[in-house]
């Protein structure tokens, strides 16, 4: 503005005071849009870590198993020996002696039924946790597929924002609409 009262507008200065007086609606709701993708990417993102944490504990819990079982197999194994031991004393020997072997050979079939029965139960465990573990990486790499896609779409709006492209809007609404879907898929565990 000049001394005598006189100013001169040009169509910049216009722009920005029609901006300010009524507000940027395209750019306010893109904002809006970018805050709710980061809220929905910050769930996805926690829920991505979760079941990466759960498959590493069923992971883990299957080594334990499988290294219980393998003791038990061990076990079972030493039995073994000791019974085909009583078994070869019961036929080198004669009188009571034989009898004394046939109880050891029986008590040692005995125990190795209970302890064959404890291995196969800790490998089924195992297996079980085996199994849990894949299906929890499966859905933690659903989970980041979908944080991966709604990072994209955040990204998207924000060139929106700068570019006014109308088309890279409706890319980042695609780009989060498929997060959601690969979401609600993880959230399924599907």
């Amino acid at each position: 503005m000049s001394e005598d009262g006189f100013h001169v507008h040009g169509p910049h200065d216009h722009a920005v005071e029609h901006a300010g007086e009524h507000g940027d609606s395209f750019s306010g709701r893109i904002a809006v849009m970018t805050a709710i993708f980061a809220t929905i990417g910050a769930l996805f993102g926690y829920m991505g870590g979760a079941t990466q944490n759960d498959a590493l504990l069923y992971k883990n819990d299957a080594t334990i198993k499988k290294t219980a079982a393998s003791d038990q197999w061990n076990y079972y194994q030493a039995k073994s020996s000791k019974q085909n031991l009583a078994e070869l004393g019961a036929t080198l020997v004669t009188g009571d002696a034989v009898a004394k072997y046939q109880r050891e050979v029986e008590r040692y079939k005995k125990e190795k039924e209970e302890i064959k029965l404890e291995a196969e139960k800790l490998e089924a465990a195992s297996k079980d946790s085996e199994l849990k573990s894949e299906a929890s990486m499966h859905v933690h790499h659903r989970w980041a597929q979908a944080t991966t896609l709604i990072q994209i779409a955040i990204a998207l709006a924000a060139i929106t924002i700068l570019t006014r492209n109308r088309g890279l809007m409706y890319a980042a609404y695609a780009a989060a609409g498929v997060a959601i879907i690969l979401g609600a898929l993880a959230g399924l565990h599907i």
